[in-house]
């Protein structure tokens, strides 16, 4: 009985410890001091704003080699957010792992990617008319997605990788509080666990086909997840009851930022935790990345609708502000259902400073979801850009023992 009461008191330790928030005094600090009315509001109503946020201080030794610190705001894994369109920073990676275990079918990422229609709902994709070469790929896809968060890229790679496969992949990883579990199109359950059959042709000849698949991949939907007070259905009715993310995307702010770390800075995390990448995958990866659409060329985007920051939220989004020539940008972000995500590495090319930031907010007043009155622009961009400014500040001042060497992100684009 004693030793069944010890296991059980640690299981309820171990329980309270992994469910522990993380604090840095020092970030705590850093913010509140000099905060204006608005961040200093949403500082103080943690359990209103939902908001996390991870400052990564980056410093180089003699040889260039980086050594990281994080610093914590608020961070709790047990905290749940929306991740909307974050989920596509892992199903990039996990396509373009998939690509190149394809080789020896004479394939690439390059290579024109056809999708089929094979069950209920699913759409056929045959071209691609913001292509230079007016078909679709897995490059192509992976370069919308970064440069606009485009929707429709990702279904198009969760498609190739199927739900399985890519869910597995990240646990395989240590990304065990991850889930994949739907394209950003209204489906089902049991129709996203299909994925469509996908064609890979060269010069008008198919070289490789992928069957369609069924997921039989089995998740943890143990734990409710319930948000607000009300929410409107796929009909436009008003529903008084939260809104249901039991089984919606997941992540975790420490995941999302260690992976896109290893994707900037591969040898700073475990070989487990790395994606099989080749030298051009990461090379493409940094470009689209930290790419404006105003430097596309293929796509061309109206840059009335995609302004420079449209997906850069530290710093720039909040008005649409210009980001200055010697500082980019390499980031994710997400939005939707109230909530805002951003996990960025910022570089300064002319006061030679690098740093990583992690932040997500949410930001819904009414507390009724699916409404589209969230608050973005009142307090969610400018909570992103006031805390960007802060840290850049911070970075600006502070004195390094060795100053970095940044040529290497200092990239050509279109």
């Amino acid at each position: 009985m004693k030793k069944l009461e010890l296991t059980g008191l640690f299981f309820i330790f171990f329980t309270m410890v992994q469910a522990q928030t993380k604090n840095s005094s020092w970030l705590k600090h850093q913010l509140r001091s000099n905060a204006s009315p608005l961040l200093t509001k949403v500082l103080n109503q943690p359990d209103t704003f939902r908001y996390q946020i991870i400052y990564t201080k980056i410093d180089r030794d003699r040889k260039n080699s980086p050594k990281f610190a994080n610093f914590y705001l608020n961070v709790n894994e047990d905290s749940y957010f929306y991740p909307a369109s974050m989920v596509k920073l892992p199903t990039a990676l996990a396509a373009l792992e998939k690509i190149s275990a394809l080789k020896d079918k004479g394939i690439d990422k390059y290579t024109a990617m056809l999708t089929d229609s094979s069950y209920t709902v699913q759409t056929a994709v045959n071209a691609d008319a913001t292509s230079a070469t007016r078909l679709p790929s897995i490059d192509h896809y992976i370069k919308k997605i970064f440069v606009v968060s485009d929707n429709d890229a990702y279904n198009r790679l969760y498609e190739f990788c199927g739900q399985q496969y890519l869910n597995e992949t990240l646990w395989k990883k240590g990304y065990k509080n991850m889930r994949i579990t739907r394209r950003f199109v209204k489906m089902t359950a049991e129709e996203n666990r299909h994925t469509n059959a996908i064609r890979f042709q060269k010069e008008g000849k198919t070289v490789y086909t992928q069957e369609p698949a069924t997921s039989n991949a089995t998740f943890d939907f143990s734990r409710e997840i319930l948000i607000g007070k009300a929410h409107l259905d796929q009909d436009d009715q008003l529903v008084n009851a939260p809104y249901d993310f039991t089984t919606h995307n997941k992540a975790t702010l420490t995941d999302l930022q260690q992976m896109m770390q290893s994707v900037l800075f591969p040898g700073s995390v475990p070989e487990s935790r790395q994606f099989n990448l080749t030298a051009d995958d990461y090379k493409n990866l940094y470009q689209y990345m930290s790419e404006k659409p105003s430097e596309s060329r293929f796509p061309s985007y109206d840059t009335t609708a995609f302004f420079d920051s449209y997906t850069k939220f530290f710093f720039f989004r909040d008005g649409k502000q210009k980001i200055p020539d010697h500082i980019r940008s390499f980031n994710k972000t997400g939005w939707s259902h109230g909530f805002l995500t951003d996990v960025c590495y910022i570089v300064d090319f002319k006061n030679n400073l690098e740093f990583m930031l992690s932040a997500c907010i949410y930001v819904n007043e009414d507390q009724v979801l699916n409404d589209n009155k969230y608050e973005y622009i009142e307090t969610g961009y400018p909570f992103f850009r006031e805390v960007g400014k802060k840290i850049y500040e911070y970075e600006l001042n502070r004195k390094r023992k060795v100053v970095p060497d940044l040529n290497k992100w200092k990239l050509m684009y279109d």
